[in-house]
């Protein structure tokens, strides 16, 4: 048995370079142990969104978002339908005191808040409400499909 501890963050050409195998050996065991499905959201169905009415794929996404933000609050914290429209979508998850910033010794995607938007088939099935800042990863909130609750989304989401 050979162990080796591989820097993470920042990413080392180690952890760069055995990071898929990393990621089937965390995958074989969750089907295994947790009994989670094949199927279950893989990391190329996970698109980080700036939150800013100003980028296409946060646009493009922003009704789906809102009718699943919707859907899980009226079933998961019984919500009315008024308790969670698009404007209170928007006040509690779009609007954010941050401000976007892209330094050049930074991450690729800059700082900021962020959608981390799980897709599965071609529609949203989670958004992980984040912000990523100098020194951390803050998660803001998690909404999911209540049709996905079987795949543990925030369990998964709080791991990635």
């Amino acid at each position: 048995l050979k162990v080796r501890v591989v820097r993470s963050s920042p990413p080392s050409s180690q952890f760069k370079a055995t990071f898929q195998e990393s990621y089937q050996v965390y995958k074989r065991y969750q089907m295994v142990v947790h009994k989670d499905p094949p199927d279950k959201p893989t990391i190329n169905q996970v698109r980080l969104v700036p939150v800013s009415f100003e980028d296409p794929q946060f646009q493009s996404s922003f009704n789906q978002s809102a009718t699943l933000f919707a859907k899980y609050q009226m079933a998961v914290h019984k919500d009315t339908p008024s308790e969670c429209g698009e404007n209170e979508f928007t006040r509690f998850l779009c609007d954010s005191p941050l401000e976007a910033e892209n330094p050049p010794n930074g991450p690729e995607c800059g700082y900021g808040s962020f959608h981390q938007q799980y897709w599965l088939d071609g529609k949203i099935i989670a958004v992980g409400v984040i912000d990523i800042l100098p020194y951390c990863v803050s998660s803001v909130y998690l909404y999911y499909d209540p049709d996905y609750s079987f795949l543990s989304l925030g369990v998964y989401s709080a791991l990635r």
